[in-house]
């Protein structure tokens, strides 16, 4: 039953000491960011457009996402989508700022061309991964959350809830 495979990879991810060990540096490294820019597509670009959201409510952070219909087409078009992001990020990304780069299978282009960009000038970089371990944006991060499944589903609410348990931390929300 597909509810046992959910619980199985959670309640095995959950009491990881890894796990554990990626919360409390990731609390460590949004605390002394600047501000904070999520990139992502589909699934995970919605995961992008609510985390910024919730980051700037309840963590009083500056934070941007690349998901605007009007922004990603107009840029998609002048610089083709595989660089659509990366050239954004190169008007508004200083060193300081925190990028979150999210990747189900961690090989979409346009993800690791901004991934690239923002670690070339500051290596403030968190990457959530799925599917296989190896993946070319896990090894772009400072840090790196991978679950390795290949279950959008398993894999996007995994990354929403590490993104929503980093923020409860530093917000102290229980």
């Amino acid at each position: 039953m597909q509810i046992d495979t959910y619980h199985k990879y959670f309640s095995t991810w959950f009491t990881s000491a890894k796990l554990h060990t990626q919360i409390g540096d990731a609390v460590k490294q949004v605390s002394k960011s600047k501000r904070i820019f999520f990139i992502g597509n589909g699934g995970s670009n919605s995961i992008c457009s609510h985390m910024m959201e919730d980051y700037a409510k309840m963590g009083r952070f500056p934070t941007f996402a690349f998901s605007d219909p009007a922004l990603i087409t107009c840029f998609a078009n002048d610089y083709g989508y595989e660089m659509a992001m990366a050239e954004w990020l190169k008007i508004h990304f200083v060193e300081g700022d925190l990028l979150v780069a999210i990747s189900s299978s961690g090989e979409s282009k346009n993800i690791v061309n901004a991934a690239a960009y923002a670690s070339s000038i500051g290596k403030n970089v968190i990457t959530l991964t799925g599917f296989k371990e190896e993946n070319t944006l896990s090894r772009m991060g400072a840090l790196n959350f991978h679950l390795p499944v290949s279950n959008y589903g398993i894999v996007e609410c995994f990354h929403q809830v590490i993104l929503h348990l980093v923020l409860d931390m530093i917000t102290n929300t229980n």
